[in-house]
């Protein structure tokens, strides 16, 4: 019943018009007000932001803030693969050898979330890493290897939230949600990383406009809260054993090894 409800709620209130409405208002000047309420109950760092708080012009300016360049040290080891953002290590494990991977109890197909029954196999047997972001978070994407883009990719429309109900009970959020996706290839093995939107706001911009990237280097960013799946080929990735679930993690921070 609870789930039937909370489905309910979200297509009543999900669609273009309220999303538009969202954000037209965190984009207008008006929404400059709210930023020091929001910056005090979402305990964000200001010490460590690029810009002062009084700056930027809109709720929206100030949720795409940058941050200084000394506070996220990017891992400098060789094979060191780094986490591309400041959020909660909600899930992680192996995709399964039917290209399964389990979050909040659901089964997601790997095949479906990347629409591509071509590409699909290549992760099967590898690893899954399920990154939550909340709006307290830095909201900027950044490459966890040094590599190149072999493609990129749009999928989805409307969008559940990527919190812990909307996990729970949305319709397979991190499968079927608003995306965009990067397959990145570095020494011969590939890692995709699928930038999920959240409800209201399909807001995800990339920045990079080659298709050389760099280990620590920006590519995006969510406009709104979301969550970033790291999807690792076979035989390309190992955990770092100090990376633990629910672990809050950070820009730069080794989370595992490239296996060469």
């Amino acid at each position: 019943m609870l789930k039937n409800l909370y489905r309910l709620s979200i297509e009543l209130t999900n669609h273009k018009y309220s999303s538009m409405a969202v954000k037209r208002f965190a984009s207008s000047k008006m929404s400059k007000r709210f930023i020091p309420s929001f910056a005090n109950v979402y305990k964000i760092n200001l010490d460590e932001m690029k810009d002062d708080i009084s700056t930027f012009p809109t709720l929206q300016q100030f949720f795409i803030r940058s941050l200084k360049t000394t506070v996220r040290p990017i891992d400098a080891a060789a094979d060191s693969v780094v986490s591309p953002v400041d959020a909660v290590v909600e899930k992680m494990g192996s995709i399964t050898n039917d290209l399964q991977m389990t979050a909040k109890g659901i089964d997601y197909s790997i095949e479906e979330m990347l629409s591509d029954e071509m590409l699909a196999p290549k992760y099967m047997g590898g690893t899954y890493m399920v990154l939550y972001l909340s709006p307290s978070h830095y909201h900027k994407i950044h490459s966890p290897i040094t590599g190149e883009v072999t493609k990129q990719w749009t999928l989805g429309g409307k969008s559940y939230p990527v919190n812990q109900l909307g996990l729970k009970y949305g319709k397979e959020p991190l499968a079927k949600n608003y995306r965009r996706l990067t397959e990145i290839e570095h020494n011969g093995k590939h890692v995709t990383l699928v930038k999920v939107g959240a409800m209201f706001v399909n807001s995800i911009e990339l920045t990079h406009e080659s298709s050389e990237l760099t280990k620590g280097g920006e590519m995006a960013y969510f406009s709104f809260g979301s969550t970033v799946i790291l999807l690792f080929e076979k035989d390309s990735f190992m955990i770092d054993p100090s990376i633990k679930e629910k672990q809050e993690v950070k820009v730069g921070q080794r989370i595992g090894k490239w296996l060469s």
